[in-house]
């Protein structure tokens, strides 16, 4: 096997929730990535495994749930993700903030590394970032996306 000269990134990020069809609504309903498949936790079978990321499923765009509804609820940073970026362009800012606005959700801007940054939080309590980045073509939108 050939390993890569260089690492590009991670391939995905997995996290958990205790309500899968609320995790749905926020990733996809409310953040507009696309849900790309559902499987189960190959250790525990009776666990589902979602998938979201752009519309091709490029990695690095991918991030993963675990469904565990039974698990009790822990602070932030009690062995789970605690802050997930996604870059987006500077210039959809404004419009991000206008549909989260729109859609109820509370979200306040900071400045992360030198980038201006939106930061909400998910139904399980993660905190998520929109930062305002300059234009990529690694990712490929969703063109059925509902934003």
């Amino acid at each position: 096997m050939t390993l890569p000269a260089n690492v590009p990134g991670i391939h995905h990020v997995t996290c958990i929730t205790g309500d899968v069809q609320k995790n749905v609504d926020f990733y996809v309903g409310i953040l507009g990535l696309r849900f790309i498949k559902k499987t189960v936790n190959f250790d525990v079978p009776d666990t589902y495994h979602i998938y979201f990321g752009d519309y091709l499923g490029t990695p690095g765009s991918a991030m993963t749930f675990f469904g565990w509804p039974h698990l009790p609820w822990r602070p932030a940073g009690s062995g789970q993700v605690t802050v997930v970026s996604f870059a987006v362009p500077s210039r959809s800012l404004e419009f991000w903030s206008g549909r989260l606005r729109q859609l109820g959700v509370e979200f306040t801007r900071a400045t992360r590394f030198g980038t201006d940054t939106l930061v909400l939080k998910d139904f399980d309590g993660i905190q998520v970032e929109l930062a305002g980045e300059a234009s990529d073509e690694r990712w490929k939108p969703w063109p059925d996306s509902p934003v």
